[in-house]
Parts: structure tokens; C-alpha cells; sequence
């Protein structure tokens, strides 16, 4: 059934006739007429009793109109509810990432969006390395996801972030035996705590050190990880902004030469929801100021 069949039906209910009802939706008499038995023969159905001057509802007609009135509603309130998400007074975006990015870049992009769109929900989700954020984002289960650009997410479109860098949390007893920045070659003789689980940080560990042989420590938990490194129990690599703001009393420093690796949004190609296309544009502004905290 026509939308506007319905509509038009309505009208013709609430005026007593064509006449009235032809003008307040300003179409011809003989349009209107049309259309409501063009409605009445799909339906199969009479729906007004034309005997006399005024048209009255059949029962049949009286069903329809109960049925009408709420079909009706019901596309106001879609509607409402469209031009609410459009205007981002409502809605929800999604966005997958993976441990290594859980706090930067997540938290000051979910805090800038969050400034501008109180009341767009936004839900993000845990994956198992960049694997998992590219197959979530392929099966639907989010629109955005951080990853780390140097993998191949050829297929999906990117929006680049910054650059993170990665430094060394030490114990003071274990800085105060090495130069300031640490050659990368040093990191090879320092006992490590990281998660060797998690694919991205695993990778970049064996990039750094070879074989890892001198992690003595492998922690699945970020905040026991940290613990135990300001307890004295050995280093861990980690982002300069999460190490900064985590981490207390104990030496952060800079390897040589420095060691980062590139963040981005990934989305797949096409038109994304109101809300992923808002929180994308955040991004992007952020990268252009430079203002992204740890930068």
C-alpha cells in the first residue's frame, strides 16, 4: 500500500468528503477520487458508504482508519527519529580497536566527540589485534575502527591520525644504567614486561629485540603490567601518553632511533552513519591542529 493512499485516505476521514479534503491537500477533486478507489480496489474493499451526502465509513472503512492513523504515526516518529540522528541529538556510533590503542588515541577521541555530541552514544568494542578490527569492520559489527596504518588494510578507507610513539617505562634503578634516549640496540639487554598475546605489540617487541628472550614477564593485564614495573620487576614498551599519565615514579625515555608507528581511523568505503561521519571529522580536525593530547 501507497504511503500516500494512505494519506489521502485520512484527509478524506477527517474533512466528511473529497471536496474539503482535495483542497487541504491541494489536489484536484477528480485526483483524490481516483486515488481512494485505487485504494479500495487493492484492498478489495469499500471503505466509505456514498449513498449519502456526507461520506461515512463502512466497517471495513473504520478498521482501515484505526490502522491508517497508526501507520501514520508510526512514520512521523521514523522520521523524527531519522533527523535526530542526522542532527546528532541521538544516536550511537561504533568503533573497534585492540589493546595497543585502548587509551591513546581512544580516549581523547571519545572526549573531543563527546564535547561536541553529548548525546550520541559511543560504543567501543575490543578486538584481538588488527585481524579482528579489520574482520569486525567487514562483518558489520562497527563502522570505525584504530589500527595501526602500517598493516595492510588495503580494501577499507583510512583516515591517518598521527604518529605514536613508543618509549620505555623503567624502574630508576634499571634507567640509571643507560644513556638518555636508549639506543634500540640496549632495549635487547633489558628485562621486559609485555604481553606477548596481544599481535601488534608481539610483533613490534620482535621487530625491536629479536628474538624476546628477555621478556620476563608476560602480562595479558595492562594494569598489573604497569604495576609491576613501578614495583622495580622490569621495563615495558609502551605509548609516551599512555606511560606519562599511567605510570608514576618511574623513568620514561625515548629510544634512538625513535620508535613510533602510524595510528588511523579505518572505515569501509560508502556513505557512513551521521554519527561515524561527525566522529571521523573530529579526527581529522584533530590531526590537522596537531592538538591530539601526547603530540
Amino acid at each position: 500500500m501507497d504511503l500516500h493512499l494512505v494519506t489521502y485516505f485520512v484527509a478524506v476521514v477527517d474533512h466528511g468528503g473529497i471536496t474539503r479534503a482535495a483542497q487541504s491537500l491541494y489536489i484536484s477533486q477528480p485526483s483524490l477520487s481516483q486515488a481512494i478507489r485505487t485504494l479500495e480496489r487493492r484492498l478489495g474493499v469499500t471503505l466509505f458508504d456514498r449513498t449519502g451526502r456526507r461520506l461515512e465509513l463502512t466497517e471495513d472503512g473504520r478498521t482501515l482508519d484505526v490502522a491508517a492513523r497508526r501507520i501514520l504515526a508510526d512514520v512521523e516518529r521514523a522520521k523524527a527519529k531519522v533527523a535526530a540522528v542526522r542532527e546528532l541529538v541521538s544516536g550511537r556510533v561504533d568503533v573497534v580497536t585492540y589493546a595497543a590503542f585502548s587509551i591513546d588515541p581512544i580516549v581523547d577521541l571519545v572526549r573531543r566527540f563527546r564535547e561536541q555530541y553529548p548525546r550520541v552514544t559511543v560504543r567501543v568494542i575490543d578486538a584481538d589485534g588488527p585481524t579482528g578490527v579489520l574482520g569486525a569492520l567487514r562483518r558489520g559489527e562497527a563502522e570505525l575502527g584504530v589500527i595501526d596504518l602500517s598493516v595492510d588494510h588495503s580494501a577499507l578507507h583510512s583516515v591517518p591520525i598521527g604518529d605514536q610513539e613508543l618509549v620505555l617505562a623503567l624502574p630508576d634503578a634499571l634507567a640509571d644504567t643507560l644513556p638518555d634516549p636508549v639506543p634500540r640496540s640496549a632495549v635487547r639487554d633489558i628485562p621486559l614486561i609485555q604481553d606477548l598475546g596481544d599481535k601488534s605489540d608481539a610483533g613490534l617487541i620482535t621487530d625491536l629485540v629479536g628474538d624476546p628472550a628477555n621478556v620476563v614477564v608476560d602480562c595479558t593485564h595492562p594494569g598489573a603490567t604497569w604495576e609491576l614495573v613501578m614495583r622495580g620487576a622490569g621495563a615495558t614498551v609502551l605509548p609516551r601518553l599512555v606511560a606519562e599519565e599511567q605510570l608514576r615514579g618511574v623513568a620514561i625515555r625515548s629510544m634512538t632511533p625513535k620508535l613510533t608507528r602510524p595510528v588511523g581511523l579505518v572505515q569501509r568505503s560508502g556513505p557512513g552513519s551521521p554519527a561515524a561521519s561527525a566522529f571521523v571529522s573530529i579526527a581529522q580536525a584533530t590531526q590537522a591542529t596537531g592538538t591530539r593530547e601526547g603530540n
